[in-house]
């Protein structure tokens, strides 16, 4: 396998990359906005982007073996390692390829802290939101018509929160 066909199989995963980039930003908007209707499905979207990228990582690490073999390199080499034996404008060529992985990979692991934040809170949220029905609960009627409350039940706190 040429360089032409790794650097093809390169932009594939890129692509990837980048739309597993989007589908984390629309994950977080649906976070923020906090209308949870839509979680399932843009979480359900992002799974099936990381099972592409998975297949993607495969035949990447199959067409550098293959270009290592050739260049006369060991199998499994950087993309450093393969533009400092590539010709040019490969070299440079690789050189952009590992240089938008690197920062694709910074902006996803910063969405993702981010939307793992934000998960936290709605958790957070939504654990007060029924405590706050617990402890505000509805009026009812006795037997003889007068108001009563409910006796208030036991409840375990967890600090660690």
């Amino acid at each position: 396998m040429g360089l032409a066909e790794v650097s093809t199989v390169l932009w594939t995963e890129r692509e990837l990359l980048e739309l597993l980039l989007f589908k984390l930003e629309e994950e977080q908007l649906v976070l923020a906005s906090g209308r949870t209707r839509w979680l399932a499905h843009a979480t359900r979207e992002v799974e099936m982007i990381i099972e592409q990228i998975r297949g993607a990582e495969l035949a990447r690490a199959v067409a550098v073996d293959e270009l290592a073999a050739e260049l006369g390199l060991l199998p499994g080499p950087s993309l450093t390692a393969l533009a400092d034996a590539a010709d040019a404008p490969w070299d440079d060529i690789l050189r952009d390829h590992r240089q938008a992985f690197l920062s694709l990979t910074d902006e996803i692991s910063s969405i993702s802290k981010s939307n793992r934040e934000l998960l936290g809170t709605a958790a957070r949220t939504s654990r007060e939101a029924l405590m706050g029905v617990e402890t505000h609960a509805a009026q009812t009627y006795s037997p003889d018509g007068r108001k009563s409350r409910p006796t208030p039940s036991t409840r375990v706190i967890d600090r660690a929160l």
